[in-house]
């Protein structure tokens, strides 16, 4: 039966890279796919793209592609990326000279477009957001990036036109993996069934090493050996759909039943009904077998027809967010940050500074789970010996941010006793608000570069 290798080089776009370069080198791999967009980081690329147009790609495109062009092509391993984030076009570009620089020839580079629809927003300007069910016109003004979760179908015209490497903007995550599946085994577009399955692969290696032990690591609950040299992922594929999740011989983490269901199950709202721009995938049914140590069979999943819409992300301005922190150690930490907190709260009001939202919270004590649940952690909150104050928040004037910061700052003379390690940080705020746009207006468009 035909089976396919598919290595994760990336579950994030600021990811390591030694791993996938081991992978390259030792995974006897067909594919290689680096995932590394989110919603949050591909409007930053819009941003950073409508200031310098030939920008807005992953910043460690050019990092990436110089070591990993040279193994791609010596193992004969095709490159799958969203790297291309809001420019495919500019990275494709970026990806030619690097492989001209390094002397590599005969090297194909497919761009795939279509899921930028900033351009159109004026057609979408009844429809409710999702998070909020306001409609969209609200927003639209402080808009600044639009693009849909488009599927699988670019990549697998790519790849059947002779791609070796093939960059896109916002593709499904799990479509990307997608992709070189349904060209290699001639899936349909309608072939929900096996298109399902090759979902579920997908699934599993998106976030890299978390399938391997990363995200799964709980010292003394949950033991993973040699998490410092973590191995990212391996997907064999049989030509059926069913999978062996692995990884290379010699890493660091482990690949099991455990870590396996994990992810199956990681930010998917309902296993029977994944909504992807491809299939609606259902892993209810999904069985999982340890064949050997590192070695796990996944078998039963399936699909059904994909619904009319793709998910879009609209990236807009809100307001601005700051953070400021201090530091209070030793007898009675605890004590002194707390009133610094309060000191905080009353000069704000004081000053009449205007803030959006605020949380003043204490890094050790509550910052993670608030009162409720800390009080219940704490106890009395007695016996802190390190504590540091965190005051954060949003507020709609750079200005008004900036203030804040100072009053923290202030706390150093001004009491209490003994504060100290202040860091102020003050940054546009951009925040993401999701459509759900007909998919019958998305046109995907593949662009070719050649290397000679």
């Amino acid at each position: 039966m035909k089976k396919i290798r598919i290595g994760s080089g990336a579950g994030f776009g600021g990811d390591r890279l030694e791993p996938a370069l081991d992978l390259l080198e030792r995974g006897s791999l067909d594919y290689i796919v680096f995932e590394c967009l989110a919603e949050r980081t591909i409007a930053l690329a819009q941003e950073q793209k409508l200031k310098w147009p030939d920008k807005g790609y992953n910043e460690l495109l050019e990092y990436r592609m110089t070591k990993v062009l040279p193994l791609a092509v010596a193992h004969k391993v095709r490159v799958v990326t969203n790297m291309g984030a809001a420019n495919p076009h500019a990275a494709a570009l970026v990806i030619k000279q690097i492989a001209t620089d390094l002397g590599i020839r005969q090297l194909k580079i497919a761009a795939v477009t279509g899921d930028d629809i900033f351009d159109r927003l004026d057609n979408y300007r009844e429809l409710p957001v999702l998070e909020t069910g306001e409609k969209f016109n609200s927003l639209q003004t402080k808009a600044i990036s639009a693009n849909a979760y488009i599927g699988a179908a670019g990549i697998t015209e790519a790849l059947r036109n002779g791609a070796d490497v093939v960059v896109t903007g916002r593709v499904a995550d799990p479509s990307l993996f997608v992709g070189p599946l349904a060209y290699e085994f001639g899936w349909s577009p309608d072939d929900y069934h096996m298109l399902g399955k090759g979902t579920l692969a997908g699934h599993l290696l998106e976030c890299g090493a978390q399938v391997s032990g990363g995200y799964f690591a709980d010292p003394g609950y949950k033991e993973v050996p040699d998490l410092w040299n973590v191995g990212f992922p391996i997907a064999e594929i049989f030509e059926n759909g069913d999978l062996i999740v692995t990884k290379l011989t010699g890493t660091g983490g482990c690949v099991s039943p455990a870590t396996v269901k994990e992810q199956i199950l990681y930010e998917i709202h309902d296993p029977a009904t994944y909504l992807t721009p491809d299939v609606v995938a259902d892993f209810s049914s999904v069985t999982v077998k340890e064949l050997d140590p590192d070695q796990v069979l996944v078998s039963g999943a399936t699909g059904h027809p994909r619904t009319e819409f793709f998910k879009t992300s609209i990236g807009y301005k809100d307001s601005f967010i700051f953070e400021a922190e201090i530091s209070y150690g030793g007898s009675g930490a605890y004590e002194r940050a707390t009133l610094a907190g309060e000191i905080i709260a009353r000069r704000l009001a004081f000053l009449k500074i205007p803030v959006e939202e605020l949380q003043i919270t204490y890094i050790g004590v509550n910052s993670l789970y608030r009162d409720t649940i800390s009080i219940q952690q704490n106890g009395t909150f007695h016996d802190f010996k390190d504590v540091r104050l965190r005051v954060a928040g949003r507020t709609g004037q750079k200005e008004a941010a900036v203030r804040i910061g100072y009053e923290v700052e202030a706390l150093m003379t001004n009491g209490p006793a003994g504060g100290g390690g202040v860091r102020v940080y003050v940054r546009d705020n951009v925040s993401i608000v999701s459509l759900l746009v007909p998919s019958a207006d998305i046109a995907v468009q593949i662009e070719y570069l050649e290397v000679l």
